[in-house]
């Protein structure tokens, strides 16, 4: 599947670009409390990051992996290259910059998944890293994610974006309240990946 230039409506705050060497660049502006936020194809050169991430706890519970080594890191980001390369699987590193600083630093991820060419359903999913929690990142992010891709793949037949997570998870309820990703049905566990029953919400391509 090639990647199309979305059309974007001005003034659009999460406008998308594309960098010097043609990877696809998404941004949400600043807030009054919380910085702008840049979206890229992850690389090899977040791998520290991405490691120092999942020492926490909570996100490996979340991610239902662990992410040790650096070989375990490379094959993580190869994973997510090789989505882009096949035009299935759209994950972006999500990056701010520290304050007082022009340092950009890793606090969460975004995804676009599932994606086939006339299907009209994909999926979204996201994690934030602890120290970014709570400061509106995962809902900026999934926005300008989900805006990107309807803009993005909606003439190919993307109808419908869908977001699940566990029910013990309830900040991801938040998040796709804040965003108009709407409940839409309980999901049978499926042990053991998903020991516990889940939520999906849904989000479609305004007309």
């Amino acid at each position: 599947m090639r990647i199309r230039l979305p059309r974007t409506p001005d003034g659009h705050a999460g406008a998308d670009h594309r960098s010097g060497r043609g990877a696809v660049v998404l941004r949400a502006e600043a807030t009054p409390s919380a910085p702008s936020l840049v979206l890229r194809p992850w690389c090899v050169r977040d791998l520290a990051a991405l490691i120092e991430a999942y020492q926490e706890p909570a996100m490996r519970r979340w991610a239902g992996s662990a992410m040790e080594t650096d070989a375990d890191a490379a094959g993580w980001v190869r994973a997510q290259q090789q989505g882009w390369a096949a035009g299935t699987r759209f994950g972006f590193a999500v990056l701010a910059k520290d304050p007082g600083s022009s340092a950009d630093h890793l606090v969460g991820n975004v995804v676009l998944k599932e994606v086939a060419s006339g299907k009209p359903s994909a999926e979204v999913g996201y994690w934030t890293t602890a120290h970014a929690r709570g400061r509106g990142v995962a809902s900026r992010a999934l926005e300008v994610l989900t805006r990107w891709a309807f803009d993005t793949f909606g003439d190919d037949g993307l109808e419908r974006l869908e977001l699940l997570h566990q029910v013990d998870n309830p900040a991801s309820c938040r998040v796709a309240e804040k965003c108009r990703y709407s409940f839409d049905r309980v999901l049978p566990a499926a042990p053991p990946a998903f020991p516990l029953d889940g939520h999906l919400h849904t989000r479609h391509k305004e007309h």
